[in-house]
C-alpha cells in the first residue's frame, strides 16, 4: 500500500473492489488491526460488493444466526474476513426466525455455508419476567433454555456440514444490580457462569462447533458491552466495540479453519526478547527477569515457549554479534529461550528482510507463514516494504504490552492442536541437520539412500483426521487438486465404504516426521479414484508421494479394481506438482489442449503395474492393515 493509501485505508478498499482484485497484503493488515468499529463499518460495505478476477483467494459462505438484531455485525464480519485473506461472501437470517431457522435447516436454503456464526444475548435464556425473590426459578429457566438450545444446534447440525461458532454471553448489570440478597446474587452469577461452561462445552460436544469466549474479550478490553438504550429501542444488546471483538473472535476461527494461520514467529533480541541493547550493556546489563521492565521479556520468552510447545516454529533474526548473543543464550539465568529452541538463528548485521527470506528457504516455507516481531521501527517498516505478507508486530513502546502485542491477532490459531503440530519445531531443525548430512554425497539418490526413508499409508482414524484436514487446509505447493475437504467432510468419507481416506507419515534415520500427506479416494468395483493427494512441502524431493500412490496400487489391484484415477487441477501455486502423475506412470486421459480451463486434468494407470511406482529407496511399512479387507 502507498503512503496515500496508508492515509485512507477506504480508497485502497475501493480501488481494490474497482480492479476486481483482492487488496494488498498491508491494506489487509490494517483491516485486522484497527480498534475503530466506525472504520470497520466502512470497509466491511465497501467490501460488501468485492468479486476477483484470476485466481481466486480462499472463499467463504457465511451464514449469521442470531436472537437478537445482529447491527453493523455483517459488515464488521466481512472487513475482518477480506482481512484475513478470504473472499466472503455473508448472509443474515431475517429477525426473530432464530429458532426456526436452527430447527428447519433453513439456513442452508441458499447453499450450504462454511461458516455459521451464532450470535446470542442474555434475553434468549433469561424469562421476559422474573422474581428477584426466586433465584432457584431464574436459575431453573436458564437451565431450560440451554437444553432448548442444545437440542435445536444438534439438530441444525444433522442439516450442515458448516463450522458453527457459538459464544459466551454477558449476563447484564441490571440483571446483577437487581438482586439485593447479596446470596442470591451470588447463585444467580453462577448459574449464568454454568451456562456459559455449557456453552464452551458445546465444541468437545460437537466436531462441528467451535465455542468463543466473547465474555473474556469483553472483560479485558476497555469496551461498554451495549446501550441499554439501543437494546429497548431496537433488540440491538451489543455495541459497535463488542461486535467488533466478536468479528475478530469468528475471523479467528475462520482464519484457522482455512489453514491460513502462521507457522513461523521470527523475533528480534534487543529490546524485545530482552532490554537494552546487548553490544552496549553486555550480557550483565540486559533486563532481564526480576522487577519491571526485566519481568516483560521473561514473561514475553515464556509465551514464546508455550507457542512452541504447540508447533509455532521459531526464527532469531538479530543484528548482533554471534558469538556474544550465544554465550547469553547458553548462559544467561533467566533466559527461557536456550539457542535449542530455535530451528534456524539469522544472528548477523545483514538486512532482516533478506534474513527472513534465507530462514524461510532453509525451513522450505513460504515468508507468507510469518510473524515478524521487532521494536525498531526501521527494521519493521523494512521488513513491512521488501515482504508485505510478512506479519508484522510491534515490540516498541511500554514492554508491559509486549505479550499482548504478540497474541492479539490469533495469527497462529489452529481449530484442534495435532501430534505434528507439537512435533513441528523439532521437525524443522531436524530439517537443517538432513541439509548438512546431505553435503557429503557425490548424488541426491546415494543421499536418499543413505536416509533410511521409511512410509506408512494408512486409513484415516479418529486420530488422525484433524491431521488430514489441516492438511487440506494448509497445502498449497503439493496440492494436486486444491479441494480443501474440511473435517466434517473427511470424516464422512472415511466412514463411508465408497470412499477412502489415508495418511502419508515418514520416517528417516533422523526421527519422525509424523503425517505429512494424505489422500482422498473413490472407489468403485473397477477404478479407484484419488480426489486430492497433498503433501507437506518439507517431504518433498525424496520420493513419498510416489510411495504412497504405489501403495495404493498395489491394494486397489488387491481388491480386484484394474485402474487407478489421479486429478491434477492447476493453481497459483501448485506448479510443482504439474508432472507428478505422468512421472508416476500414468497416461493423460486427455491432452491438455482439450481440458476445459479450471477442469482437473484425468490420469490413469493399470493397477497391475503398481509394483514399479514406488521409488526403491523408501520402505513401505503396514500396521493397520488393508484398507479392501
Amino acid at each position: 500500500m502507498s503512503e496515500s493509501e496508508s492515509e485512507n485505508p477506504a480508497g485502497a478498499l475501493r480501488a481494490a473492489v474497482r480492479e476486481r482484485r483482492m487488496p494488498g497484503p498491508r491494506t489487509r493488515r490494517a483491516l485486522l488491526q484497527s480498534d475503530d468499529p466506525a472504520l470497520a463499518r466502512q470497509a466491511g460495505r465497501i467490501l460488501k460488493n468485492l468479486t476477483v478476477d484470476g485466481d481466486r483467494p480462499r472463499e467463504v459462505e457465511v451464514a449469521v444466526l442470531a436472537t437478537c438484531t445482529i447491527g453493523p455485525f455483517e459488515p464488521l464480519l466481512r472487513a475482518q474476513l477480506v482481512g484475513a485473506g478470504l473472499l466472503p461472501t455473508v448472509r443474515a437470517a431475517d429477525y426473530g426466525t432464530f429458532d426456526m431457522s436452527l430447527a428447519t435447516g433453513s439456513f442452508t436454503r441458499d447453499g450450504d455455508p462454511g461458516l455459521v456464526p451464532v450470535l446470542l444475548d442474555a434475553g434468549y435464556f433469561l424469562p421476559g419476567d422474573w422474581s428477584a425473590a426466586e433465584p432457584d426459578v431464574l436459575e431453573k429457566h436458564v437451565e431450560g433454555r440451554l437444553e432448548e438450545f442444545r437440542t435445536l444446534l444438534a439438530g441444525a447440525l444433522q442439516h450442515t456440514a458448516a463450522t458453527v461458532v457459538v459464544h459466551t454471553v454477558p449476563l447484564p448489570a441490571q440483571v446483577r444490580h437487581g438482586i439485593i440478597s447479596v446470596r442470591a446474587r451470588s447463585q444467580v452469577v453462577r448459574a449464568w457462569y454454568q451456562l456459559n461452561a455449557a456453552l464452551l462445552a458445546l465444541g468437545e460436544e460437537h466436531a462441528q462447533v467451535v465455542a468463543v469466549d466473547l465474555v473474556g474479550e469483553l472483560a479485558e478490553t476497555p469496551v461498554q458491552a451495549g446501550d441499554v438504550r439501543l437494546y429497548r429501542y431496537g433488540d440491538l444488546p451489543y455495541g459497535d466495540d463488542a461486535l467488533l471483538l466478536l468479528a475478530r473472535l469468528v475471523r479467528r476461527v475462520a482464519q484457522a479453519r482455512a489453514g491460513l494461520s502462521r507457522k513461523v514467529l521470527a523475533l528480534d533480541l534487543d529490546n524485545t526478547l530482552w532490554g537494552g541493547v546487548l553490544g552496549e550493556v553486555g550480557a550483565q546489563g540486559v533486563q532481564l527477569g526480576g522487577l519491571y521492565p526485566g519481568n516483560c521479556y521473561t514473561e514475553l520468552q515464556r509465551t514464546v515457549a508455550r507457542l512452541r510447545e504447540q508447533g509455532v516454529i521459531l526464527v532469531l533474526a538479530s543484528k548482533n554479534d554471534q558469538d556474544q548473543v550465544d554465550r547469553v543464550l547458553a548462559e544467561h539465568p533467566d533466559v527461557v529461550l536456550r539457542p535449542d529452541t530455535f530451528s534456524v538463528r539469522m544472528v548477523d548485521w545483514s538486512a532482516k528482510a533478506g534474513n527472513l527470506r534465507r530462514a524461510a528457504e532453509s525451513l522450505s516455507l513460504s515468508t507468507e507463514s510469518f510473524v515478524f516481531m521487532d521494536d525498531s521501527d526501521f527494521e519493521r517498516a523494512q521488513v513491512g516494504d521488501e515482504l508485505p505478507e510478512v506479519a508484522v508486530v510491534s515490540a516498541a513502546g511500554d514492554p508491559a504490552y509486549l505479550v499482548d502485542s504478540l497474541l492479539r491477532d490469533g495469527w497462529f490459531d489452529v481449530v484442534a492442536l495435532t501430534d505434528t503440530d507439537r512435533k513441528r519445531p523439532e521437525l524443522y531443525r531436524n530439517r537443517a541437520l538432513r541439509g548438512d548430512f546431505s553435503s557429503g554425497f557425490d548424488s541426491s539418490e546415494d543421499f536418499l539412500k543413505a536416509l533410511d526413508l521409511g512410509v506408512e499409508v494408512a486409513p484415516a482414524t479418529e486420530y488422525t483426521i484433524s491431521r488430514i484436514s489441516q492438511l487440506a487446509a494448509r497445502t498449497n505447493q503439493f496440492n494436486l487438486t486444491g479441494i480443501r475437504y474440511d473435517e466434517a467432510a473427511t470424516r464422512r468419507m472415511s466412514e463411508d465404504d465408497g470412499h477412502l481416506v489415508l495418511s502419508v507419515s515418514v520416517t528417516d534415520r533422523f526421527g519422525d516426521e509424523g503425517i505429512v500427506g494424505a489422500l482422498w479416494v473413490e472407489r468403485t468395483p473397477d477404478v479407484w479414484r484419488v480426489l486430492n493427494l497433498v503433501l507437506s512441502c518439507r517431504v518433498l524431493s525424496r520420493g513419498v508421494e510416489r510411495a504412497a500412490v504405489g501403495w495404493l496400487a498395489g491394494e486397489a489391484a488387491k481388491a480386484g479394481a484394474r485402474t487407478v484415477e489421479g486429478h491434477f487441477r492447476r493453481s497459483d501455486r501448485n506448479g510443482v506438482a504439474a508432472d507428478f502423475w505422468t512421472g508416476a506412470g500414468f497416461a493423460p486421459a486427455a491432452s491438455a489442449e482439450e481440458t476445459a480451463p479450471g477442469d482437473a486434468q484425468v490420469f490413469t494407470l493399470d493397477a497391475a503395474t503398481a509394483a514399479g511406482i514406488a521409488p526403491e529407496w523408501i520402505a513401505l511399512n503396514e500396521r493397520n492393515g488393508s484398507p479392501h479387507e
